[in-house]
C-alpha cells in the first residue's frame, strides 16, 4: 500500500505547516491525524488518520540509516529538514506500532538578552573552572538556554567547548572560540568516558546535555577539579532539588560531599510559563549561587533530600540582594507585574 509519508516533500510540507503556525512540536501519532503543539497546546491538522504504515515509512526517511527505531521502543536522533528547519524525532512504540514526535531546534541560537536570563548567569560560566548546573523539566527549554550559554562563551571567549549530547541538537558554528559536539552513543560510548578523554583534548569547558548516572557525576566533579569548566544540565523540577537529586546520586562516588561542594559554582533553574496574551511561552527563571552558606548545606550529610533542596531554596531567596540570586517565585511575580504571564496562583 502507497503512502505520501515515504516522500519527503510530504513530510516537509506537514513540517513547514507547522512551523508557519508557530509549532515547537509535531505529532505523527497512528490512529490521528498530524498534530502539533501550538503556543502549548495540542492542535491537529485536517487530513487522514495515520496508518502504521505512514508512520513507519516517515521514521524510515527521518532515522536514515540508522534502524533502531524497529526494533526499540524508545529511539531519539536528528532529522535535517533544509530548507524547512531542523527537528529532534523521538520515536516511541504505540499499539505495536510507531509514533513519532518531531521537535523543532532554531536554526539562529537566541542570545542570553533575548532568553531573558538573569544578570549573574553569564558570569558562571564565564569561571575559568567549576560545575554549574542548569535545571528543568522535560520541555523546559533547557537545550536552549544551554545553546545560548555556548554560544555566549564562543563568540566573546578563546576556549575550547566540547559538548557531549544525545543527540547534537543546536549546531555552533567556530567563533573566537572552538566548539567542538559530541553525540553520546555515536562519537563517544558514554557520558562519563567522554569527559575523561576530554581531559587529552585541550577542553576549557565541557558542556553535559544530561548529567544522570553516578560514572558522568563522579567523572564531571574530576574535570571540574581539575581546572575546567562544567556546565551540566540536570532533569529536575527546579535547581534546588536538582542539587538536592545530585546529592543522593553522589552516595556512590567516593568522598562526594566535600569534592561537590568545592566544585559548585551555581546553577540556573528554568520553567516555561504561557503568555497572558496566548502569543506563545516565556521562560521564567531562578539562580543559585555557591556562597559559603550554600556550600555549607552541600557538606551536611544528605538523608532527606527534599530537606536539602528547601534549605537551598531558602538560601536563594536571602541571597538576593547581596549575591544577585534569584527564585522562580520571584521572577514569575515579576512576570506577572509586568503584564507578560497571568497572575500566578497563590500569589
Amino acid at each position: 500500500m502507497t503512502t505520501p509519508y515515504a516522500t519527503e516533500a510530504f513530510l516537509h510540507q506537514i513540517l513547514g505547516k507547522a512551523l508557519a503556525a508557530g509549532a515547537s512540536d509535531v505529532h505523527l501519532k497512528v490512529g490521528q491525524a498530524p498534530g502539533a503543539r501550538v503556543r502549548g497546546d495540542l492542535v491537529f491538522f485536517r487530513g487522514d488518520k495515520l496508518r502504521a504504515e505512514d508512520t513507519g515509512a516517515a521514521a524510515r526517511l527521518l532515522f536514515g540509516a540508522d534502524t533502531r527505531w524497529e526494533h526499540a521502543t524508545d529511539v531519539v536522533g536528528i532529522y535535517d529538514a533544509t530548507p524547512v528547519g531542523r527537528f529532534r524525532v523521538s520515536a516511541y512504540g504505540h499499539a505495536g506500532s510507531t509514533s513519532l514526535v518531531l521537535r523543532s531546534i532554531p536554526l539562529e541560537v537566541p542570545s542570553l538578552a533575548s532568553l531573558g536570563l538573569p544578570a549573574a548567569a553569564a558570569s558562571l560560566v564565564e569561571a575559568e573552572h567549576g560545575l554549574v548546573l542548569l535545571a528543568g523539566g522535560s520541555g523546559s527549554g533547557k537545550s536552549t538556554t544551554a545553546a545560548a550559554l555556548v554560544a555566549h562563551l564562543n563568540e566573546g571567549f578563546a576556549r575550547h567547548v566540547i559538548t557531549f549530547e544525545a543527540p547534537v541538537e543546536h549546531l555552533h558554528q567556530d567563533r573566537r572560540g572552538i566548539v567542538s559536539q559530541r553525540s553520546v552513543g555515536i562519537d563517544t560510548p558514554s557520558v562519563a568516558e567522554g569527559l575523561r578523554a576530554a581531559l587529552r583534548n585541550d577542553a576549557d569547558v565541557l558542556y553535559v546535555a544530561d548529567l544522570a548516572d553516578p560514572a558522568a557525576l563522579e567523572a564531571a566533579i574530576d574535570a571540574a577539579d581539575l581546572g575546567h569548566l562544567v556546565l551540566a544540565a540536570v532533569a529536575a523540577p527546579d535547581i534546588a532539588r536538582a542539587v538536592a537529586r545530585l546529592s543522593i546520586l553522589g552516595r556512590a562516588v567516593p568522598a562526594f560531599a566535600g569534592r561537590f561542594s568545592s566544585v559548585f559554582k551555581g546553577g540556573l533553574g528554568q520553567r516555561l510559563l504561557r503568555k497572558r496574551d496566548a502569543s506563545g511561552l516565556v521562560p521564567a527563571y531562578e539562580l543559585l549561587v555557591a556562597t559559603s552558606a550554600v556550600r555549607e548545606a552541600l557538606r551536611g550529610d544528605v538523608e532527606d533530600g527534599a530537606a536539602l533542596a528547601a534549605a537551598l531554596g531558602e538560601l536563594m531567596e536571602k541571597g538576593a540582594s547581596t549575591h544577585g540570586m534569584q527564585s522562580l517565585d520571584v521572577h514569575m511575580k515579576k512576570l506577572a507585574a509586568d503584564g507578560v504571564i497571568g497572575r500566578p496562583s497563590g500569589g
